[in-house]
């Protein structure tokens, strides 16, 4: 009986219950990174009204988190492709739980920033080993779908943030922001416990264990989507620790440089509006456009960008669709600049949030695919780590152009995305319906 590939047996079996509950899974902690991640931005007055500091100051709080986001996303992603990536998930989660919720109880700033430094080496772990994982469940024809629906779970929790921080400004006055830090910490210790169900990745234990650890999985997944094993044996795969310097060697090298560039300029830009224009809108507004009503609309705004994206992905390829939604943010930030009247800024605001999510709903999507089974998790946590250095700049480099004017700022993004979507152009392989197997993208 022939042999066939983890992709084929994927393929045979379909997506079925056992997907749905792995998406309800990983989905519920991507909600829960969101909310972490975002929660300064809706944090900063109180914080900076409850230490006595200015809001740029407050902000800080952020800079820790993703300065820890960049240490785990570097050292977590090159960790999952060593020694599994459940093990690592696992342990990401509990450290985004416990010190997440730690922040709440700060008695100082200093305390503060130290524990959202830990927070954020959590969170960056398990951003990219997330959608690594995720992929290899997968198979080719339905992975961008669903890897899309994954980082939908992203504006769920932008809307929970936004609709807490709303709650908690009403609610606890000068201590709103250790309410919503137990809050944002709540949905990753629940995520804890769900993850201990997960099996390992098949591609993972093909290339470590042998065919019959991946098969064992392989039948499980099949169990639970109601079909039939996969017949005949798997095709065996070399066994090889890779080097993290071949991300940056022979075919990869290119592929590597530019997609890493189009993370470090996205998330700048991402970053730069979602961590000031919170406080911002909350302090001062244009007009209607103000306050956490608006803000909860601007989350509202990125569902249908992740739906947009998932349609684009599986008919007119990766890149044609990323490049389109960098486009699109940018021009959503130049009309923001442009804009003199509250209902051309509340539209272009709203542009910005529907596009710059289905930027994201695309990249994650397609970076994941570049990469062989050996470097997947390796690549992620790379890309992971330049997303998390764009996020430094936003709160302080960032701010020194905000300082000069926030129109100037909102256009170095539009920049910035422009830049981004002509690397992406430069890139030499698109992914639709390719096979993730550990030779499939050199």
């Amino acid at each position: 009986m022939t042999a066939v590939t983890v992709d084929e047996a994927l393929s045979r079996i379909g997506t079925g219950p056992f997907h749905r509950r792995l998406l309800a899974i990983f989905g519920l902690v991507w909600a829960a990174d969101a909310m972490q991640v975002l929660a300064i931005g809706f944090a900063a007055p109180s914080l900076a009204a409850g230490f006595g500091l200015s809001i740029p100051e407050a902000v800080q709080a952020g800079t820790a988190l993703f300065l820890g986001m960049l240490i785990g996303a570097w050292g977590f992603g090159r960790l999952a492709d060593r020694i599994g990536r459940r093990n690592v998930l696992v342990v990401t989660v509990l450290i985004d739980a416990v010190f997440g919720l730690a922040s709440a109880f700060s008695t100082s700033f200093e305390m503060l920033l130290v524990l959202r430094l830990l927070t954020g080496i959590g969170v960056g772990g398990t951003l990219p080993v997330d959608y690594a994982m995720m992929a290899e469940f997968l198979p080719p024809e339905r992975r961008g779908r669903w890897l899309v629906a994954l980082e939908g779970f992203w504006a769920i929790g932008t809307i929970m943030v936004a609709l807490a921080a709303w709650g908690a400004s009403l609610w606890a006055g000068p201590d709103a922001w250790r309410w919503l830090f137990v809050l944002t910490a709540l949905p990753a210790a629940v995520g804890f416990w769900l993850r201990l169900w997960l099996p390992e990745s098949p591609h993972y234990l093909l290339r470590e264990g042998g065919p019959e650890p991946a098969r064992a999985v392989l039948d499980r997944i099949a169990r639970a989507n109601g079909a039939e094993p996969v017949r005949g044996g798997l095709t065996a795969v070399e066994r090889r620790h890779s080097r993290m310097s071949e991300l940056f060697s022979g075919a990869l090298r290119r592929r590597s440089l530019l997609i890493l560039t189009t993370w470090l300029f996205v998330s700048a830009a991402y970053y730069g509006v979602f961590v000031w224009l919170p406080s911002r809108l909350v302090t001062e507004g244009y007009g209607f456009v103000r306050g956490y009503g608006f803000l909860v609309l601007l989350a509202l705004a990125q569902v249908p960008g992740y739906a947009l994206a998932a349609v684009g992905l599986e008919t007119i390829g990766r890149r044609p669709t990323l490049i389109l939604f960098l486009v699109a943010s940018a021009a959503g930030c130049l009309t923001f600049i442009i804009a003199g009247h509250p209902l051309l800024i509340a539209a272009a605001l709203l542009a910005m949030s529907f596009a710059l999510l289905g930027t994201w709903g695309a990249l994650y999507a397609y970076t994941p695919e570049l990469y062989p089974t050996e470097l997947r998790a390796t690549g992620m946590g790379m890309a992971g780590a330049m997303a998390r250095f764009g996020g430094l700049l936003a709160p302080s480099a960032v701010a020194l152009v905000v300082g000069a004017g926030f129109e100037a700022a909102i256009g170095l993004f539009a920049v910035l995305l422009l830049v981004a979507a002509v690397a992406v152009g430069r890139i030499d392989l698109e992914t639709r319906g390719r096979p993730l197997e550990p030779g499939a993208s050199t």
